[in-house]
């Protein structure tokens, strides 16, 4: 099962090595690590994503499930990038594009105090055991949550009600006198709007699950590869 995994530390280092512990369950075939990043909560409310030799490309992250995320927890003083500017614009706070529910970024934002540090990753694992008892035993708070796939089928539902009010307005219009007509031209004109606007979010989504998938498929196979190279 795909899942969100955060992990909040109480020091870098310990990230640093619940970092390393994730990577060898990945390296042990346990779990599979699609993305991961380390992000530190600042004295003063701001966050940082901090690099390491082994991490992904930060850009890598922007459009992502996880790079939204990350976004939703930067938290209202946002993300203290440094030299990732480009990730801090592209680390939209967007909860349906993270694919977890408001509730989970609740519990990790009050569980991710100044002074904490979390690792965020996007991982599919079989069950929880392996990441929970490497992680409790560094001394890390595990928070999960399966990755939504409902998104598309309320995007079409929402769609479909906005389209029947502009049908039935547009209906109105036709049938309406002058001096009311043209207050129902507004309205219809601002519903337009919102229409494609919910469709164009909605293309976006779309566009970026397909990415999603195609780099999950590609992570897959290298590792597939790399273990019959190196049986």
């Amino acid at each position: 099962m795909d899942r969100m995994l955060v992990v909040v530390f109480d020091s870098e280092s310990k990230a640093y090595e619940g970092r390393k512990a994730l990577l060898q369950l990945d390296g042990e075939g346990s779990i599979s690590v699609y993305a991961y990043a380390v992000l530190a909560k600042h004295a003063d409310g701001t966050s940082s994503i901090k690099q390491g030799g082994d991490a992904p490309p930060v850009g890598s992250l922007v459009g992502t499930s996880i790079g939204s995320l990350i976004g939703l927890l930067g938290g209202p003083a946002g993300l203290a990038m440094g030299a990732a500017a480009g990730f801090a614009a592209g680390a939209t706070a967007d909860l349906d594009n993270a694919r977890i529910g408001d509730d989970f970024v609740e519990d990790v934002t009050n569980a991710l105090s100044p002074n904490t540090v979390a690792l965020v990753a996007e991982i599919e694992e079989d069950w929880t055991t392996p990441v929970d008892s490497r992680m409790e035993a560094i001394g890390g708070s595990v928070f999960r949550r399966a990755l939504s796939e409902v998104r598309e089928t309320v995007d079409r539902e929402e769609i479909a009600a906005m389209k029947a009010d502009l049908a039935q307005m547009k209906a109105e219009h036709a049938q309406a006198r002058a001096d009311r007509q043209g207050k129902l031209r507004e309205k219809i004109n601002r519903l337009e709007s919102k229409v494609q606007d919910r469709l164009q979010r909605a293309k976006d989504r779309r566009q970026a699950a397909e990415r999603q998938a195609q780099a999950k498929a590609q992570i897959l196979k290298a590792k597939a590869d790399a273990a019959r190279a190196h049986p």
